[in-house]
């Protein structure tokens, strides 16, 4: 086990039950501890599965510097997670700060929206592409990629690929 680490997890529903778990429990067993948070502290949030994931914290109390690295699952859960103000600007503060940020599949859509995207090389499901190319990004249809603390995927076939990934940029070993 590595050293501990504290990374955030966005929830909200419909996120992708694979894509949030798997990279979870990866970093869990790395050692890290990883909180989620959602609109609001407490609220349950169910995937498309019916995997539920209770809010630790809400979007208003995250903190950069209270956290090590960040999770965004897929699913539709992205499309709301996206829309908050709170949310892009914690995204942004992460970037600028260097810090890991793990996204697979639709999970892009919250980049995009973070507008951090510009220059960066990502991949994602090829059905946000257009939208990953549009916010400036080098799109690529590659199972995981790598660029700086951006660390992309596709879909849950990638995840081995994926967590490893994030945890490799998370404890420094890449």
């Amino acid at each position: 086990m590595g050293q501990t680490k504290r990374v955030v997890c966005l929830v909200d529903d419909e996120f992708e039950d694979l894509e949030l778990w798997y990279p979870v429990y990866r970093a869990r067993e790395e050692g890290a501890e990883v909180v989620y948070a959602g609109p609001e502290k407490g609220r349950k949030h169910i995937g498309k599965y019916g995997v539920p994931a209770v809010a630790d914290i809400s979007y208003a109390e995250l903190d950069e510097s209270a956290f090590d690295g960040l999770l965004v699952p897929g699913g539709w859960a992205p499309d709301k997670i996206r829309r908050d103000v709170r949310v892009q600007e914690f995204v942004r503060r992460m970037n600028e700060a260097g810090k890991p940020i793990g996204q697979i599949c639709h999970a892009g859509w919250v980049l995009v929206s973070a507008k951090i995207l510009s220059g960066r090389k990502v991949t994602s499901t090829p059905g946000i592409r257009d939208d990953m190319e549009n916010a400036g990004a080098e799109w690529r249809d590659e199972a995981v990629v790598i660029d700086g603390n951006l660390i992309s995927a596709r879909r849950p076939p990638d995840l081995p690929e994926y967590a490893k990934a994030f945890c490799d940029v998370l404890y420094g070993r890449l």
